[in-house]
C-alpha cells in the first residue's frame, strides 16, 4: 500500500493535497482502491457546492460495492475531473494521480487535524 508523506489523510480513506493557491483537492487512498477492486463509476460534487466537514459529497462504485466520498474539511468545491468521471478505471491505475474534486477550505487551518502518512498507513492495516 503506498501512502505518499506530502498528503493528509482521513479514516474514511479520502486523500487531501494543498496546492499552492490555497485549494486541496481531494482523491481516494491507494488502500481504498484496492478494497473497492475495478471501479465502474464516480458522481462528483457539484463546482459552487459548500459542504461540511465529514458530510457525503460525492460517490464510487465498483465492481463490488459503492462507497460514499466524504469532505475532510468544510468548504466550497472549486473544481470537479470531468475527465476522471468519464475515466474512473484511472483511480485503479493510480489513486494518487486522480484528484477527484478541489475544494477552497473554510478554514485551512482544519487541515492539523487531519492524518500524516505515518498515522493513516497504521489506520489502513488495522481495520
Amino acid at each position: 500500500m503506498k501512502t505518499p508523506n506530502d498528503l493528509k489523510y482521513t479514516k474514511t480513506h479520502e486523500w487531501i493535497r494543498q496546492d499552492a493557491d490555497g485549494t486541496l483537492a481531494i482523491g481516494i487512498s491507494d488502500h481504498a482502491q484496492e478494497v473497492l477492486g475495478d471501479i465502474v463509476f464516480l458522481e462528483l460534487p457539484q463546482v459552487g457546492k459548500k459542504f461540511a466537514r465529514g458530510e457525503a459529497c460525492a460517490v464510487i462504485e465498483s465492481v463490488k460495492a459503492a462507497a460514499d466520498i466524504n469532505m475532510p474539511v468544510a468548504g466550497v468545491v472549486v473544481a470537479a475531473n470531468d475527465a476522471l468521471a468519464k475515466s474512473p478505471e484511472s483511480i485503479n491505475a493510480d489513486a494518487y494521480a486522480a484528484w477527484m474534486f478541489r475544494i477552497k477550505p473554510d478554514n485551512p487551518d482544519d487541515l492539523g487535524g487531519l492524518m500524516d502518512a505515518a498515522a493513516y498507513a497504521g489506520h489502513a492495516e488495522n481495520e
